[in-house]
């Protein structure tokens, strides 16, 4: 039986980005029942619009899939590996051959004993890539099988991906889009909007996000809340949601410059797309046309706006957390006033 769920969903903004393909402020929606995470996120979407704006950059790109096949012999797969390493373009062609947008770009091979995993890169388009990726190393599996008849099918995917995980391949060699958002922000701006000083920023980020991280044991991810504001824009956008535990991998990286903050998050796996599955609601369509991701442009160019869209939200949203944080009471003042109920108190 087929059941439909409504999330409250408002808009934040709009919000200065810079970078290619920025010409005009942009409006983001943002779907979530917490709240608070609305009026914080758009407080740093206001401080964009009185200053430079939010640099974006893209770094890098790629959907992975990882195949496991197994061998009598580590020498067998050794040969394997030393095979497609010195020539790889039956492999490309294999991977290739199931669609017009997914490109082989890259791959890597890692051998435990008789097990042979080997990750596959893509680039997909305007897609996030999930099924284009999996279809491609599908019929991987099938050239490799054929080719070297002593292998022997593991899985279609082999954790090496790493596909809605915690990982460090992840963050060293990137899943979805690699993008980083920047802004300087003078101080009389952080004093107005932030009701902080720059200084307080570097020190809180370096107690709290950088060495309360090590202490906790995180693993290549040092932040406040990047995962608030991720599954609040991938549930407006028809994303898969279950993406944000690799998204929300990413480092809040602060300094003072002449009196000056700068703000940077560093996001190596965002993993969104503007077509394919999600995408037929017409919310969601909305939601795209409203940030300008459903433009006819050459494929990719929809989907790289969004990751940097994203990036740039995050920014906002991480912002206005920590400078919350900064100033005792703050953050859970804000809580109590804007989620419960007039004359409720707290147990």
């Amino acid at each position: 039986m087929k059941k439909t769920a409504n999330i409250p969903m408002e808009t934040i903004g709009p919000m200065k980005i810079v970078g290619e393909g920025f010409d005009a402020p942009v409006t983001v929606p943002l779907a979530t029942y917490e709240s608070p995470l609305w009026p914080s996120t758009n407080r740093g979407a206001r401080i964009s619009a009185v200053t430079a704006g939010i640099q974006t950059t893209l770094i890098d790109e790629r959907m992975t899939r990882s195949i496991v096949l197994s061998a009598p012999s580590t020498v067998y797969l050794a040969k394997l590996k030393s095979d497609i390493e010195a020539d790889d373009s039956a492999l490309k062609k294999a991977a290739e051959s199931t669609s017009r947008f997914a490109k082989l770009i890259n791959f890597h091979v890692h051998i435990v004993g008789n097990l042979f995993y080997l990750r596959l890169e893509f680039t997909t388009g305007d897609a996030s890539g999930h099924n284009m990726a999996t279809l491609a190393a599908d019929n991987v599996i099938k050239y490799l099988l054929k080719a070297y008849p002593t292998l022997e099918y593991g899985s279609i995917s082999g954790n090496f991906c790493t596909d809605k995980k915690v990982s460090a391949v992840n963050s060293l060699l990137g899943r979805g889009k690699y993008v980083v958002a920047e802004i300087l922000i003078d101080r009389k701006i952080c004093a107005r909007y932030l009701k902080t000083t720059p200084e307080k920023m570097v020190k809180l980020n370096i107690e709290k996000n950088l060495i309360g991280s090590i202490a906790a044991g995180s693993l290549h991810s040092a932040n406040s809340h990047y995962a608030n504001i991720l599954l609040a824009l991938y549930l407006a956008t028809g994303q898969d949601a279950a993406n944000i535990v690799e998204g929300s991998q990413g480092i809040t990286h602060t300094e003072v410059r002449d009196d000056q903050l700068y703000f940077s998050v560093t996001l190596p796996n965002i993993i969104v797309g503007t077509v394919g599955n999600g995408k037929d609601f017409d919310f969601v369509k909305e939601n795209l046309a409203l940030m300008g991701c459903n433009d006819d442009n050459a494929p990719a160019v929809n989907a790289r706006r969004l990751a940097m869209i994203t990036a740039a939200t995050v920014l906002c949203g991480e912002l206005s957390c920590l400078a919350a944080q900064t100033n005792p009471g703050e953050l859970i003042g804000s809580h109590l006033r804007i989620e419960r109920n007039k004359g409720e108190t707290c147990a």
